[in-house]
């Protein structure tokens, strides 16, 4: 398994061998965490609700280092249910608008990808309305639970600095958490690209006047297709917002997309699709357009 590979790698004083686990680290904690606690979240892991639960709690919060309630919370009600959404589903948890264009896409996410978060959620009033229900959800939880969440993510968190004194050999504390925070955050750019190039600067919709689900959908969340940079840490969006249920492996959803695309050709409806690059371009130039004010609201008008 790559995990037990990698400790081994990060074992080795050759520079090389080293790298390599550092690598290798990184990419399977991508895909543990990023596809495993989207997987956990929509429930998708077992069909019996029980056993979904104690997969949540293992991969958000062990593997995530993050509350599953809140992550469920936050993804399937409040995301999935209000996609494009203004101040409910409008991707705004991971908008900073008094960073530099190349800060925020390039930089910030490796420090902050839990922090960006943190930042607008604890601004309360300020904050945008859906931070402050996501805190409101926190706030929310029993005793019980949040003791849990901390010691599921105290547990996730100590067992990797375990593994690495004991098993690569680290002989500084410092080093390996050095280590941990390095491979936790190799990916976190392209994490934090993917969840705002296939929404914002797309239809934008007001709480009070949005559109029918399906138009919602399919004006609001945009395909990336395939691309080896991330493919094993993320899925094919308007498939799995038009049936979340199906959020699963690749293969599944790969199936499915010729079916969606071919249903909303006979509806008249936009399938909506561009490359990672285009969109990274596109984010680039149009950053204050997209990121710093605030995105218009869409007037669908004519067609339901």
């Amino acid at each position: 398994m790559s995990p037990c590979k990698a400790f081994l790698l990060l074992g080795s004083s050759q520079v090389l061998y080293f790298s390599a686990g550092m690598l290798l680290m990184g990419m399977a904690h991508a895909v543990i965490t990023f596809k495993g606690t989207h997987l956990a979240s929509h429930g998708s892991l077992s069909e019996s609700q029980a056993w979904a639960k104690v997969w949540a709690v293992f991969f958000i919060e062990i593997c995530g280092s993050f509350s599953a309630q809140a992550g469920v919370q936050g993804h399937i009600k409040m995301h999935h249910a209000h996609t494009n959404v203004i101040g409910l589903g409008d991707s705004s948890v991971w908008k900073a608008p008094f960073l530099p264009r190349t800060v925020y896409l390039f930089i910030a996410p490796w420090p902050c990808l839990s922090s960006l978060h943190l930042l607008h959620s604890v601004r309360g009033a300020k904050a945008p309305k859906k931070s402050r229900q996501f805190m409101t959800h926190l706030r929310g939880n029993s005793v019980a639970v949040m003791v849990r969440t901390v010691l599921m993510v105290t547990l996730g968190l100590y067992s990797q600095y375990w593994l690495l004194i004991h098993v690569s050999g680290f002989l500084s504390p410092l080093s390996a958490l050095l280590c941990m925070f390095v491979c936790r955050a190799m990916f976190s750019v392209t994490y934090i690209h993917i969840n705002i190039f296939q929404h914002i600067g797309l239809h934008m919709f007001s709480a009070t006047s949005r559109p029918k689900r399906i138009y919602q959908m399919t004006h609001g969340v945009l395909n990336l297709p395939r691309n080896p940079c991330w493919t094993g840490c993320s899925d094919t969006r308007l498939s799995t917002a038009t049936w979340s249920t199906i959020s699963s492996p690749s293969s599944l959803i790969t199936c499915v997309k010729p079916v969606v695309s071919k249903y909303l050709t006979e509806k008249k409806l936009p399938y909506q699709e561009d490359s990672y690059f285009s969109r990274l371009r596109l984010f680039f130039n149009k950053y204050q357009e997209l990121m710093v004010f605030a995105p218009p609201i869409t007037e669908l008008v004519g067609v339901q």
